[in-house]
């Protein structure tokens, strides 16, 4: 599938689960609906491998590394920033999540001895820079105390598990392990692992069984689950961790589009001056190496060409200047 598509796939889906989440919070304990999610989600990449004749029996150490993959990317990482959300409001916990970026790309530096080039850094910032603007109304009310952070503490670490699951679905994959059926154990050890911490914890498993409930359930488990962690893992190891981080920073800016146009969202200088950042950094990141190469070349040659023809237009004014006297 082409690595645009599953770029768009990826930023539409994930920018638009906040609403399905919203529906999650309620009756029903934030640690028992990860739990429903990504069980829910390992039971259908599950059938999805069986019908596929994809492999299912690994080694006891495939099974250990699928097991630290989903505690990290479905377990840890999703405790801690739900537990965040409970001491911050939610475009600090956004701000927070969007160091997955920078966190990816240093991790792949350690783990890989991936390059970090300077494309990289001046789309990030301006990715960063854009987060901040966006969600600046909020930030200027938060007063920072031991409650914020605390909060930012919690989302840090919870985007750190994240970015560590990420480097080793990568490993999977240069394994030549088969992402779906990677995925499909991983969110089964996660979602165990998140019943253990809601049985640890006194949590009740009950169940809403209004339509909100089970349909933001669905949309999460198949299309925020399935499909974009799908999506997002291939472009992992296809387009490298930079590129294909800067999804995060992308999110936000789906969800102010989505929010405009189904609660009626009021746009402020700051929504389009953060916009229009997130814009230009996912276009700086995402530009081919050489094109921006040949951009630079042909800019020089422009300016080589603009200076010989400056020097030759000299020396003939000299010359006509000689000839008058």
């Amino acid at each position: 599938m082409n690595n645009t598509f599953l770029y768009i796939i990826t930023v539409v889906i994930w920018g638009s689960t906040w609403i399905a989440i919203n529906f999650q919070l309620g009756d029903v304990a934030a640690e028992a609906s990860i739990v429903y999610r990504f069980g829910l989600a390992a039971l259908i990449l599950f059938a999805y491998c069986k019908y596929k004749h994809l492999p299912l029996k690994f080694s006891l150490q495939n099974h250990i590394q699928f097991a630290l993959f989903g505690i990290t990317l479905f377990g840890f990482n999703y405790y801690l920033l739900y537990s965040a959300q409970q001491h911050i409001n939610s475009a600090l916990t956004c701000i927070a999540f969007s160091s997955i970026m920078f966190f990816n790309v240093f991790n792949a530096r350690i783990w890989y001895g991936t390059k970090i080039t300077k494309q990289v850094y001046l789309g990030g910032a301006f990715g960063l820079i854009g987060i901040v603007t966006l969600f600046w109304p909020q930030i200027n009310d938060t007063k920072l105390g031991a409650e914020t952070l605390l909060g930012l503490g919690l989302c840090v670490t919870g985007t750190l598990f994240a970015s560590t699951g990420n480097m080793l679905s990568m490993r999977n994959q240069k394994l030549n392990l088969p992402l779906m059926s990677a995925n499909a154990w991983g969110m089964l050890y996660g979602s165990i692992f998140m019943a253990l911490v809601a049985i640890i914890q006194g949590k009740s498993f009950n169940f809403d069984y209004s339509f909100s409930y089970v349909s933001s359930l669905l949309y999460l488990s198949i299309f925020g689950s399935v499909i974009a962690f799908g999506c997002y893992l291939t472009l992992l190891n296809r387009i490298g961790t930079h590129k294909t981080s800067y999804a995060s920073i992308m999110f936000p800016a789906v969800a102010v589009i989505i929010s405009t146009l189904v609660e009626n969202f009021s746009w402020t200088p700051f929504t389009v001056a953060g916009l229009a950042f997130i814009v230009i950094g996912n276009l700086v990141v995402l530009a081919r190496p050489n094109k921006l190469k040949a951009t630079s070349n042909q800019l020089n040659s422009t300016n080589e060409k603009d200076l010989k023809e400056s020097i030759e237009s000299n020396i003939n004014q000299k010359t006509l200047n000689a000839e008058a006297l």
